[in-house]
């Protein structure tokens, strides 16, 4: 009998635990916020968030189009590709 870690993939556990660590780095920084009482230091942390948002969306992206390679091809990682370079694009300020 398997058990229900070997029925999930791995990329799909990897990605899935890059968003669990972002979800916490985010509630993390929220409760020091709190913690802190003060809204120059909310700033502050704010400012780091933005560096690790994208960062965890990028490399979750790529771990899954990883796991994907064997069953896509150059076109499909093409468009998904640009897809993903439009929705950054979309993002900047």
């Amino acid at each position: 009998m398997k058990t229900w870690f070997h029925a999930v993939e791995m990329t799909l556990l990897v990605m899935v635990g890059l968003r669990v660590l972002s979800g916490l780095i985010e509630l993390t920084a929220a409760g020091l916020m709190l913690r802190f009482n003060s809204v120059e230091k909310a700033i502050g942390l704010n400012a780091m968030l933005v560096i690790i948002g994208p960062t965890i969306f990028i490399t979750s992206i790529a771990v899954g189009l990883i796991g994907m390679s064997d069953r896509l091809s150059f076109s499909k990682f093409a468009f998904i590709g640009a897809g993903v370079l439009l929705i950054l694009i979309g993002i900047r300020k």
